[in-house]
């Protein structure tokens, strides 16, 4: 249990800053290129400690993200809600992919919640421009590798051994 606990204190940290990365303002013209910061910190910890991150965390930050950005309440709930179901589904095989398929595998995840945010906005009538609903796939596809090294390099200075990519 006291192996734990860093670890714990590593990931609510990066979760945090997650959600931070989520709400900070930037240029209009960077916004749409904005990756999902937070789906891909909690993918990260749902694919390697399933046992303490999956579906109840990914619905509270979904509703905190909604409260923060305005959305509808439970739009990005529902939507990391499906994607943290879909990577404990496979977590096994994705761990152990090289990062060029698992970056593949990330962008079907982003996608998975991408389509969901627009299901749901089309939905309820809500308009979004194309460009802003997709190029957070690419941004975030390209971003994972670092999203990775650097929460792996974390979770390896807590205590447990990080995956390993050999």
């Amino acid at each position: 249990m006291s192996d734990e606990r860093p670890l714990v204190g590593v990931a609510a940290v990066s979760l945090l800053f997650g959600v931070m990365l989520q709400i900070v303002p930037l240029p209009a013209m960077l916004a749409d290129l904005r990756p999902d910061w937070l789906l891909l910190i909690l993918v990260y910890w749902c694919l390697t400690t399933p046992s303490r991150f999956g579906l109840s965390l990914a619905f509270v930050l979904g509703l905190v993200l909604d409260t923060l950005t305005g959305a509808l309440l439970g739009q990005h709930a529902l939507a990391m809600l499906l994607v943290v179901l879909v990577a404990l589904k496979f977590r096994l095989r994705v761990r152990v992919f090289p990062m060029a398929q698992m970056m593949i595998a990330i962008l079907v995840l982003l996608t998975i919640y991408q389509f969901t945010l627009f299901w749901i906005d089309g939905v309820t009538g809500r308009t979004v421009d194309p460009a802003a609903r997709w190029q957070p796939l690419v941004t975030g596809t390209a971003a994972w590798p670092l999203v990775f090294w650097l929460l792996n390099r974390a979770r390896r200075d807590a205590g447990p051994q990080p995956i390993r990519l050999d």
